[in-house]
């Protein structure tokens, strides 16, 4: 099964962690790549900007509106993601509690849906 692994850290107090120490977190998060990796478990990963930069899209009475930033106004944000393979949920937890992220903030674990359009 594919499950999403969602690293959700207050972008504000990354923001703050100094360069040669950051160095060092991003050597623990190739690391935890690697793991993944040899364990078969990898697919993908993906860090994003930060949430200023994003947008929301909504139908308005047909109309696009757009709105700066997350919709959700949390003091945490969704930073990056992995994509990985694990044969259950509880499987694709153990994998989530050692992403250094798990440290700092939090790993949402999501499974993708079985839907499979006709």
């Amino acid at each position: 099964m594919r499950f999403m692994l969602m690293i959700y850290a207050d972008e504000k107090a990354g923001d703050a962690i100094p360069p040669a120490e950051m160095a060092g977190w991003m050597d623990k998060m190739f690391a935890y790549q690697a793991a993944l990796e040899k364990a078969g478990a990898f697919v993908e990963t993906v860090g994003l900007a930060r949430s200023y930069e994003a947008t929301t899209v909504h139908l308005e009475n047909g109309e696009m509106k757009v709105h700066d930033g997350p919709y959700a106004e949390t003091r945490e944000q969704l930073g990056g993601v992995y994509i990985i393979e694990a044969a259950d949920m509880a499987a694709a937890q153990h994998w989530a509690a050692q992403c250094p992220g798990a440290l700092w903030g939090h790993i949402e674990v999501r499974p993708f849906s079985h839907y499979v359009p006709q």
